[in-house]
């Protein structure tokens, strides 16, 4: 089983998704604002604009569904409710275990989303 903060299997670790539209399942949220690519700690940050008023959201590396690379476009396996009742992003915690836990908890088992894996 994957990891919530596991990129989808075959997905390089060098790849720069920054720029790249983010799809939710009902519709486009943003573009991707920043990445990790860190083992079990994979995450992207998504500028979200106007679409809930100009919001930073970090979504786990497990919920990316697929990534077009001709398209530029990251498509995430949650709809945008669940996107957007998540936690609020603080860009200074972003990296702390215990705040990604909240994602973790949003997104993966027992959350929100379901399973989690992707």
């Amino acid at each position: 089983m994957e990891s919530i903060w596991s990129y989808p299997t075959g997905t390089s670790a060098d790849l720069d998704l920054v720029g790249y539209k983010v799809e939710a399942t009902d519709g486009h949220i943003g573009e991707v604002d920043e990445a990790s690519y860190d083992a079990d700690a994979g995450y992207i940050v998504v500028d979200t604009g106007p679409w809930i008023f100009g919001k930073h959201v970090l979504l786990p590396a497990g919920v990316i569904d697929r990534i077009d690379f001709d398209e530029e476009t990251v498509y995430v396996n949650r709809p945008k409710d669940e996107i957007k009742a998540a936690p609020e992003f603080e860009r200074e915690r972003e990296r702390d275990a215990a705040y990604r836990d909240l994602y973790g908890g949003h997104y993966g088992p027992g959350g929100l989303g379901g399973p989690g894996v992707v």
